[in-house]
Formats: structure tokens, sequence, C-alpha cells
């Protein structure tokens, strides 16, 4: 060591080149500390953006848990409404023609999505509630005022302006683009109203929110064969009804609370260029044979039994006993797309949809409703669960999937439009069964066999059969 060297030793100042071992101690904690500081900032802001729990995001849960429950499990209840019009109330007509009240129902809920969503991201979460409530008390309560054989009033109330109010309330409130295998939802958040308070118990916010629909559509049955076929009839039962599901919409409207601010980006997404994706496009055509085929179980099944001779006592059990099996569909496949893959599954359920319903025409009893109600009550709720995960997993970047999701459900409610009045043409009023059940049937399996296809190409571009 020269006489520099040890000058500076002496002095403790280290030279360029050398550090004794505590100097390079001290500058790793150093970095760490930049590196912990930094990482902080990182996740600051999305610590304090979902609470994850607290009074007002389980207030907000339960709010979107009413909307749900008041909107499409309302929806899934036509069937009660179908039966009762084509035997009691609207005798006059054909059940192809009735069947335009469900058909407008499926196409406003679904189809009305492509505005609401974009209105609720931004910001006008209040005026889609509002005009929801105030809609659902029109449609009901002018609905038991109309008259009988009066089909105009029947279908403006019942179907456009009820289908309306459930489509202003339910993409807003509906999660489905949020409870995607694997994916951060964070920066895509405004999505569903679950997404403003949740991150880590989010799947858990979503679950109870999707149940609402479901248990909607266990009790409405119920409720409504009970009061249009006893001493209260048709009309008070619709009041009664209407009355209740109001108190509750109302009940939604006041402890909802959007957090987050509106979002004030303009993405243009190439729709063009995502349709010519074979795996996409095969799946959107998937979905137009599902939309087609999906719903006519649910909405002719009670009629179905009553024609067959089945005591009117459990027909009227039957879509309460097909929603409740709809339960397990939706929620125990979820837990086994990891391990087995969402696109394989989904398939596989879709097509066993549609071998159910080609077995329809040989139920003739109570017993062969009631199997027949648990069988196409899990496979189809296994599909409408399984549907937006594989639509999901088709997206290349997060802020695509509610745009995605949209086309799908916007192109499927066209088509769920006619499904219902094709399959009341086809049972004719000597009631056919053969002929809807063939259609709906072979609809659902030709579904599936796209998203077969989807699953090729994803399988293909992915290397492996696990998707």
């Amino acid at each position: 060591m020269d006489h520099k060297d040890s000058t500076d030793a002496e002095k403790g100042i280290s030279s360029p080149t050398s550090s004794t071992p505590r100097d390079s101690a001290i500058n790793v904690k150093c970095e760490e500390v930049d590196l912990v500081k930094d990482d902080e900032r990182d996740l600051v802001p999305s610590a304090t953006a979902f609470p994850d729990g607290g009074l007002q995001a389980w207030l907000t849960v339960l709010g979107a848990f009413l909307v749900q429950y008041t909107s499409f499990g309302y929806i899934n209840a036509f069937g009660v409404y179908q039966d009762f019009y084509v035997r009691e109330y609207l005798t006059d007509f054909s059940p192809s023609a009735i069947g335009w009240i469900g058909g407008v129902q499926i196409f406003l809920n679904f189809s009305m999505g492509v505005f609401t969503g974009r209105a609720f991201d931004r910001g006008y979460f209040y005026h889609l509630m509002t005009a929801s409530v105030v809609l659902h008390a029109v449609a009901v309560f002018m609905l038991s005022l109309s008259h009988q054989n009066s089909y105009y009033q029947v279908f403006l109330t019942n179907g456009v302006a009820l289908g309306l109010s459930s489509g202003l309330s339910y993409v807003p409130c509906n999660q489905c683009s949020l409870l995607l295998n694997g994916y951060n939802t964070e920066k895509n958040a405004a999505l569903g109203i679950a997404g403003h308070y949740f991150q880590k118990r989010r799947s858990l916010a979503i679950g109870i929110i999707s149940s609402g629909s479901a248990l909607g559509a266990v009790i409405h049955p119920i409720m409504l064969n009970k009061l249009f076929n006893g001493p209260v009839g048709f009309q008070n039962g619709v009041r009664i009804s209407g009355a209740l599901n109001v108190f509750l919409l109302v009940i939604a409207a006041f402890v909802i609370r959007p957090r987050l601010p509106p979002k004030a980006s303009h993405h243009r997404f190439p729709i063009w260029q995502w349709m010519k994706e074979p795996a996409y496009l095969a799946c959107i055509v998937g979905g137009i044979f599902c939309f087609l085929g999906l719903f006519f179980a649910v909405f002719y099944l009670q009629l179905y039994a009553i024609q067959h001779g089945v005591d009117t006592n459990f027909a009227f059990y039957a879509l309460s006993i097909l929603n409740a099996a709809s339960i397990f569909g939706r929620t125990i496949p979820g837990s086994l797309s990891p391990k087995f893959g969402v696109f394989n599954l989904g398939a596989i359920f879709t097509i066993a949809t549609g071998v159910v319903i080609l077995c329809l025409v040989a139920v003739k009893d109570a017993a062969g409703t009631a199997i027949f109600a648990v069988f196409f009550g899990l496979f189809s709720g296994a599909c409408i669960a399984l549907t937006p995960a594989m639509i999901g997993n088709l997206a290349k970047d997060m802020s695509e999937i509610g745009t995605r999701l949209g086309i799908y459900f916007g192109i499927g409610g066209v088509f769920g439009l006619f499904a219902t009045p094709i399959s009341g043409a086809l049972l004719t009023s000597h009631y056919h069964w053969i002929n809807p059940s063939l259609f709906a049937g072979i609809a659902m399996v030709l579904g599936g066999v796209f998203y077969s296809v989807c699953r090729h190409y994803v399988a293909k571009q992915r290397g492996t059969h696990r998707v």
C-alpha cells in the first residue's frame, strides 16, 4: 500500500475500487430500503383502493344481490307466466305469439348491456337504478290492470317495460366479467359494482351477488304460482309480487354506493379484428346456438308437465327444482375448471344440456319431470357460469374482457329474442312437443360443438389440452 492509500485508510475514506464488508452491507441495505419504498409506493394505492370489507362494502353487495334477485331472477320465472297465459289468460293467442313476450325480456335484459355498461363506467349508476325502479313499478302495476286476451297490454308491460327495467340494472350490477380464472381485475374494476370494494375477497362477493338471481329463480315461481292459482288471483298476485320487487329495488338503490370515480378513458377496440380470430368467432357462433336453445325448458317446462298430466301442485314446483339445481351447476364446475380446463368443461356441459333437452319427450310423469329438472338445471347452470370464463380467457388484455363479453351477449340477446317464439311456433296449438324439443336440443348440441372448435384453437395455440 502506498502513502496515498494509507492516508485514505487512516481517514476512513474508501477508494472507488475497494470497499469493506461493512460498507457493502450498508450499500445493499440502502438499495433494499429504496426497493421497499418503491414497492410500497406501488402497493399503497391498490391497498387503499380496495377495502375488502366494511359496512358500506357489504351493503353494496347486499344491494347488488337484491338487484339480481328482482331482475334476472324474476325473468327466470317467466315460465309461470307462459303457462298461465297459454292456459287461461291469453287463450285467443298461440304459444308462439305469447313466446314473444319472454323473447323480448331476454333480448332487452342482455342486449342493453352494450349501452348500460358504458353508462355505468361513465358514472351514471344512480340514473340507471332510478330508471330501473320506476320502469319496474310501471311494468308490473300496469300489467295488473291489463285485460284478459289483451295481448298488446301484456306485451308492452310484461315484455318491453319489464325487460327494459331488468336490462338497465342487470349489467351494471352483474359481476360475470370479474369472475375469470386467474385474471387480475384491479385495472378494470368498474366493470361491476363488486369491483369497487373487493380485491382479495372479490370471488366471495361475486358469489354472493350471483346467488341473488338463482335464489330469485327458485322463490319467484313458487310465489307466483301460489298467487295466480289461489284465491288472490292474477291481478292482485301481480301487484303483490310487483310491490315486493319494487320495495327491494328501492332498498338496493339506497344501499349501493359506487366508490371509484368514473372512467375517463376512451378506448377503441379492434372488434372486427377480434371477429377474425377463429377461437373467438367459434365462441360467438356457439353462443348464438345456445341462446336459441337454452331458455326453452325454462319457459315451457311447467306447461309441459301440466299438459302431460302431472299434478299441478307438483308441476308448480318444477321450475324451482330446476333453478335450485342450477345453483350447484353454477358453482361446482367453476371449482373444477383449474384442473380440467374451462373450455373442456364448457363444451362438455353445453352438449350435455342439449342431450337432456332431447330427452324431454320421454318425460311422462312427476318423477321424470323432477329428474329432467335436476339434470337440466345442473348442466345448463354450468354452461351459463363457464361461458364468461371462456370469453375472458380469449382476451389478450384485461381491458378487452368487458367489450368481448358485451359483443357476445349483445349478439346472443338478438337471437334470444326469436328463440321462444320459434319454440312456440313449432309447438303449435296442438302441443307437438317433439318439434321444439328437437330444435332446442340440437341448437344446444351445435353450440357445444362450436365451443369444442374454440377449444381446439386455444389448445393448439397454448400447446396443451388442459384448457
